[in-house]
């Protein structure tokens, strides 16, 4: 099970050739998902040659290979991490029964909806960065993308599997359902609005690939616990893909960083008006971006009150983020968990059921490492010498979802005036005017070895290739 079949039109280490009524029917879907990629992914890439990674097993050692690729021709599939023989489901009303192979029936319905919802964020971040290709800092950067790209619409494949094999016909309408909506689309949009906003350049596309893919960790985590054991081994082979997306947003941001900096301690200035003089994101604005993508992504954990949450908890099919480093009964029934409330125009936490706030907990472990990296971009800050630390904003601020949605609360999680929060949002959030300014940073450098201007280069190449490697080849 470990190694995958690239002889099939469809490469997998599922025996799909087995299936031929699943063979068939999602050889009739692929088409369709080159014609959706056609369409809105990558714009212009199609006869770029890309140095790109290509999973051949799905073992922890050493699963992936690389090589040069056409765009379009790259090899989707379907990869599941090897069965665990045995496997007991491990936490909710199931806990100690053996993991399901099939889909239990009074749970369908929930399945499928976490399984579309899963999936439909795959081609919506493709959709979202489709022109940033235009305007890349590097052939590193590049490649880069388009690395995340390929494994996005990866992942499409992975929920279409699980949508065809276990749903049947709901779950292959489903299927096409994924290749119709479109990012920010007014009549059909994806499901989540976090992926509904536009990643219009690469300082917000560090942001979302460090924030947004980390939700994507955490809600993969989640579901890799899950009782219905295909969904949890697809996730669990996701997840090592997922890594590579969190680290291109770190190392971006950080090298954003580290060149803002160098250029403060030669020009021995922090005035913004000077530093986008020389051409680089002054930090005030890095921070604004960073206030916005943190706010925005967490909101996709949900409301902090849940009944679904409590519901796919107890029926297995959603766990904790590492449930099984967890000291608990694994079932939560009479404990309880704080979450936040607005009393007397002051933030307050109250005690909820804490299967009522599972979306609560998972954001709390979210935050929790979010800051761990925020405080890695501090160093570099710090290393330079320069008197200034980005933060995460208070978990309250910006909200549009859940008991805090509209509440007005200020970075450091006081609440506002309707007045004192349009006096100060230009210093909390992103304006029109810096991103327009970034915008204006934003030009296409293609020769090997050289970097735009707002950005350092990474410490090492990819797969050890030399930072002058030519990662993407034009045709």
């Amino acid at each position: 099970m470990s190694g995958i079949n690239y002889s099939e039109k469809i490469p997998n280490n599922v025996n799909l050739s087995e299936d031929r009524a699943l063979q068939r029917a999602l050889e009739q879907w692929q088409p369709n998902y080159l014609q959706w990629w056609g369409d809105v992914g990558p714009e212009g890439s199609q006869n770029y040659e890309v140095y790109l990674r290509t999973a051949v097993s799905v073992d922890p050692d050493g699963w992936a290979k690389f090589d040069f690729v056409r765009m379009p021709e790259y090899r989707w599939g379907i990869f599941l991490n090897p069965p665990e023989p045995g496997r007991k489901i491990h936490f909710g009303d199931h806990l100690g029964e053996d993991a399901w192979q099939e889909v239990p029936g009074e749970h369908r319905a929930n399945l499928r909806r976490i399984i579309v919802t899963q999936g439909d964020t795959e081609p919506a971040s493709v959709e979202q960065q489709r022109h940033l290709g235009l305007t890349a800092p590097s052939l590193y950067d590049l490649r880069n993308l388009f690395q995340v790209n390929v494994e996005e619409g990866r992942h499409l494949w992975a929920m279409v599997y699980l949508l065809h094999k276990y749903f049947g016909r709901d779950g292959r309408e489903e299927g096409e359902a994924l290749l119709a909506r479109r990012s920010g689309d007014p009549d059909n949009p994806r499901i989540l609005q976090a992926f509904n906003e536009k990643t219009p350049d690469w300082l917000s596309f560090f942001m979302f690939t460090y924030f947004t893919d980390r939700d994507g960790k955490f809600q993969l985590c989640a579901l890799a616990e899950s009782g219905f054991d295909p969904l949890a081994r697809t996730t669990r082979f996701m997840l090592t893909e997922e890594a590579h997306h969190m680290f291109v947003g770190e190392s971006g941001v950080s090298r954003v960083i580290q060149r803002t900096c160098q250029v403060m301690n030669q020009l021995k200035t922090d005035e913004p008006d000077k530093l986008r003089a020389a051409g680089v994101i002054d930090l005030p604005t890095i921070q604004r971006y960073l206030n916005f993508h943190f706010s925005v992504t967490i909101d996709l954990f949900g409301a902090d009150e849940s009944s679904n949450a409590a519901t796919f908890y107890s029926s297995g099919l959603k766990g904790r983020f590492e449930e099984g480093k967890r000291n608990d009964d694994h079932r939560l029934h009479g404990m309880t968990y704080r979450v936040l409330t607005v009393q007397d125009g002051r933030l307050v936490e109250k005690e909820v059921p804490m299967l009522n706030a599972l979306n609560e907990v998972l954001r709390d472990d979210f935050i929790k490492d979010s800051i761990a990296g925020i405080e890695r971009w501090n160093k570099v800050i710090e290393k330079a010498g320069i008197p200034f630390r980005l933060k995460a904003p208070h978990k309250a601020f910006n909200r549009r979802i859940g008991s805090l949605a509209g509440v007005k609360v200020s970075p450091e999680g006081r609440v506002v005036s309707d007045h004192e929060w349009n006096a100060s949002v230009e210093n909390w959030l992103p304006t029109d005017t810096d991103r327009a300014f970034v915008a204006s940073l934003m030009g296409r450098v293609t020769e090997p070895g050289k970097f735009a201007n707002w950005i350092a280069p990474p410490v090492v190449g990819i797969n050890r290739q030399p930072i002058d490697f030519q990662y993407v080849r034009f045709n």
